[in-house]
């Protein structure tokens, strides 16, 4: 394997993990490796993929890994980052950042001091017409910003069956619809509009079976002076996401579902779009991947950097403060 630059150790190969496992492996740049404590599974990953696994982490670091994918529940993301970093590996750390604020500055020092490449896979970021969307955007085809209205459902059991027996369950340890889908969408926005600042949320257990956590939200945010309204659930039949932004010339809206990107700058004019083929469900995580890898290589930024992915936490937790009843939240740190 003279050919490949990289060593990157996936740590966790859940659902989430073995496809980080599976789209590095599809980049060709890699040499792959996992630890996985749940020996069944560490066996069938490791024959599927013909990969070493791996029962401790420590065991894994004796190889003597570039760069990790922290892919447990993400309460115990942290904790492992860290580890991680202090031992000089590049890190891709899946999303939330975490579920509470601890630890992250020290991590973060941790990354400046060893100039360590370090992200958080919010895998829309890569997405192209989210991109072309951002860029429309910054180049002011429509004007200022002043609304955005995301508007996303999907029928989680159908995508993840196993959600009662995983980290699903349980607010603490990553569970729910803000901190599993919403966060998505936050972070979409942010990366388009700038940080949310403020928010009220409305979340409620409505639909899934075997579960307590909340499956819908609604949230009304503001991104400085730009309005804001999610809407999200995890359990209607339809799989969609639209994401439209209102400005003070026109309007630019994504159907990530229609796989199309559209925008209206004068009333009574139609519509134009750009259009791409249908993804294929790995595409955005192999891309996520790439760039990763590209960033290491170049010392560049991630698609998504820790303190972009601190801040969505800041408004993940902000909205679960709200819908427990909290009110009007900030953001601020």
């Amino acid at each position: 394997m003279e050919n490949l630059h990289h060593k990157v150790l996936i740590v966790g190969v859940g659902s989430i993990g073995e496809r980080h496992l599976r789209c590095f492996l599809a980049t060709g740049r890699v040499e792959a490796l996992f630890v996985e404590v749940n020996a069944t599974l560490r066996q069938t990953i490791a024959e599927r993929y013909r990969v070493p696994g791996f029962a401790s982490l420590d065991q894994a670091l004796a190889t003597q890994p570039t760069a990790a994918v922290v892919a447990v529940p993400a309460h115990l993301h942290i904790v492992i980052a860290t580890q991680l970093a202090e031992l000089g590996l590049h890190l891709l750390i899946e999303k939330p950042l975490s579920t509470t604020t601890d630890g992250i500055d020290r991590l973060q020092q941790i990354v400046r001091d060893r100039r360590l490449v370090a992200g958080v896979a919010y895998v829309t970021r890569n997405h192209p017409l989210l991109t072309a969307m951002r860029t429309a955007l910054q180049d002011g085809r429509c004007g200022r910003p002043v609304e955005l209205i995301a508007v996303s459902g999907q029928h989680f059991p159908t995508y993840r069956p196993a959600y009662r027996d995983i980290y699903y369950t349980n607010r603490a340890t990553g569970g729910g619809a803000i901190q599993d889908a919403l966060t998505h969408v936050i972070n979409a926005g942010e990366w388009l509009l700038g940080p949310v600042d403020r928010l009220v949320a409305d979340a409620a257990h409505q639909v899934l079976e075997g579960v307590t956590v909340e499956d819908t939200v609604h949230l009304l945010a503001r991104h400085g002076g730009v309005m804001a309204t999610y809407s999200l659930n995890q359990h209607q039949a339809p799989n969609e996401f639209t994401l439209t932004v209102v400005c003070e010339r026109g309007t630019i809206r994504w159907e990530s579902h229609l796989n199309r990107l559209s925008w209206l700058t004068a009333p009574g004019a139609d519509w134009q779009e750009e259009r791409i083929a249908p993804l294929e469900r790995d595409t955005l995580f192999v891309r996520q991947a790439d760039q990763f890898l590209t960033a290491v290589e170049e010392g560049s930024s991630p698609a998504c950097s820790l303190e972009d992915g601190r801040q969505t936490l800041r408004v993940n937790l902000a909205a679960l403060a709200s819908a427990d009843g909290g009110g009007w939240q900030s953001t601020s740190s």
